[in-house]
């Protein structure tokens, strides 16, 4: 009476999926999971060739993971969309080669694991993530996160191409892209006050240097990240308002302009049909500038 190998229950009890293939790609041991899962029996799965391309876009990802199997360190981890009884399911290998004791390859075994909710869930999760990506940057507010020694964290896209902020321009810190305003000055305070304190701060202004050195103004809207009673980050948003402050600062101008005028001496009690042809005299003379364009 042959003696029972004590490995074999602990092989073929496995839920994971056990192969066993030669160098070539052929199979040599397939356990009860595989069989289940791909719904054949094991003599017709033995000696067929392993981890068959389903699509050819993965084709040669597969191919570049299973030649680590041939050099140090003679392993690899590799996902393959294989036709099952149940449809496509990811299966994630990993794999190790039994050597021969001269450095040749003998033979490969892997074990593999169904990682297809796994797979759906994070295509589910990207989709939903980029679906909010979509909303948070067609609104007017353009979102950011900076550590608490300034360092940026997260940037929105919108933000970055406002300021012509991208990887590789050697500018770390979200107040390299500050102006020499002395408006900065206070702006850059109520965030230090925040950081302390651990609570929101009043919107301000800051006035940034984009790039081709224009000169930006942007609302600030700002809140500390708290964990622990500790402030950990400083997490908030921009709205551009460059356009405005132009026109704030066009109209104080005006503004002025008008004070000045209106402290200039008038015709002792002029009447409404004299000051009717002032105002006339004056849009007479703008039609006569603009021609037949007014």
């Amino acid at each position: 009476m042959l003696k029972e190998d004590p490995y074999r229950e602990l092989v073929e009890c496995q839920l994971d999926l056990i192969v066993k293939f030669n160098p070539e790609g052929r199979l040599l041991y397939v356990n009860p999971a595989y069989c289940e899962m791909v719904g054949k029996a094991q003599n017709e799965l033995t000696g067929s060739v392993f981890m068959p391309a389903t699509d050819e876009r993965y084709t040669d990802v597969i191919a570049t993971h299973m030649t680590k199997l041939f050099r140090p360190p003679f392993a690899c981890v590799v996902e393959q969309w294989l036709p099952s009884i149940q449809g496509l399911r990811c299966i994630s290998w990993s794999a190790k080669s039994i050597l021969d004791g001269k450095g040749g390859v003998k033979t490969i075994v892997a074990t593999g694991r169904d990682v297809t909710q796994l797979r759906l869930d994070t295509r589910a999760i990207k989709k939903r993530d980029d679906d909010l990506m979509l909303i948070v940057e067609s609104g007017q507010q353009m979102y950011y996160t900076h550590t608490l020694d300034h360092v940026m964290q997260y940037v929105s896209p919108r933000i970055r191409t406002l300021l012509g902020c991208h990887p590789g321009s050697g500018k770390r810190l979200w107040t390299d892209f500050l102006s020499d305003h002395p408006l900065n000055a206070a702006g850059l305070e109520r965030t230090k006050k925040a950081i302390t304190s651990g609570r929101r701060e009043p919107p301000y202004r800051l006035e940034f240097v984009g790039k081709d050195g224009a000169r930006i103004w942007v609302e600030v809207n700002e809140i500390p990240v708290v964990k622990n009673q500790k402030t950990v980050a400083i997490a908030g948003s921009l709205v551009d308002i460059t356009e405005k402050m132009r026109i704030d600062a066009g109209l104080a101008e005006a503004e002025i302009l008008f004070k000045g005028t209106s402290s200039m001496p008038l015709p002792e009690e002029p009447s409404p049909k004299s000051r009717f042809g002032f105002f006339r005299s004056i849009l007479s003379k703008e039609k006569e500038d603009k021609g037949e364009d007014y």
